[in-house]
């Protein structure tokens, strides 16, 4: 099965080193995108190194049904621009995917540092609950099932969550027990606890179904972690 990467990116210059290394060592010959929402650093010329480098309004749902459109794989892997594949990845997305009935999935998730709150937040993870399903977890769907849902919606937040959604409506989603690993930067910045009480204040605003182009008020969420 062909599997396509897709990594939307803005200023990343400084994780997306890693991300590539991360994928590649998977598979020297397979299809990496990366979609620039209008980087001002180093972005495009580290993924031109080791990708497909195209560009797209700024937001990371129409940057990444952007390369899903560029893609030639029968099926999509979404990857954040800080968030590493474990070894095995793709063999576990193939296994995966090949299963009857099954055509969609995501990792469980660990970060880059330990502390007992992100710990937690990790752990989980492990819960096969479709609500705490985010992109940085490495989103994966055969191609038909993204086009039969849509693709992403065009929302400035949880695109990722809504996508997740409906594709685990459709049934067929698996939650893997192997983990990816991404930046805890956003925690490190303003302080795990207050940044994970922002995060649970926007997620339960957003599910009791308050307009996401609202809720950007309260955090920057330009299409970057």
């Amino acid at each position: 099965m062909h599997l396509s990467v897709i990594i939307p990116t803005l200023n990343e210059a400084a994780q997306l080193p890693r991300t590539l290394q991360s994928v590649v060592r998977q598979d020297h010959a397979c299809e990496v995108i990366v979609v620039d929402g209008g980087s001002t650093d180093g972005t495009r010329a580290v993924a031109s190194e080791a990708a497909r480098l195209l560009e797209a309004p700024r937001g990371r749902a129409q940057q990444m049904n952007a390369g899903a459109r560029a893609a030639t794989g029968a099926a999509l892997l979404f990857l954040h621009a800080d968030t590493r594949l474990p070894p095995r990845a793709f063999a576990q997305i193939r296994q995966t995917l090949q299963t009857p009935g099954t055509e969609a999935g995501a990792f469980r998730l660990t970060f880059d540092r330990s502390s007992p709150l992100l710990d937690f937040y990790a752990w989980c993870t492990r819960w096969p609950l479709p609500q705490i399903c985010f992109g940085d977890r490495g989103l994966f769907m055969t191609r038909a099932a993204f086009e039969a849902v849509g693709g992403f919606p065009d929302q400035p937040m949880f695109e990722d969550l809504a996508l997740v959604c409906a594709l685990h409506r459709r049934g067929g989603f698996r939650f893997l027990d192997m983990a990816v690993t991404t930046s805890a930067r956003r925690f490190s910045a303003m302080g795990t606890f207050k940044q994970q009480l922002l995060n649970a204040f926007l997620w339960t605003r957003y599910m009791t179904g308050a307009d996401p182009q609202a809720l950007t008020r309260y955090y920057r969420y330009d299409g970057q972690q």
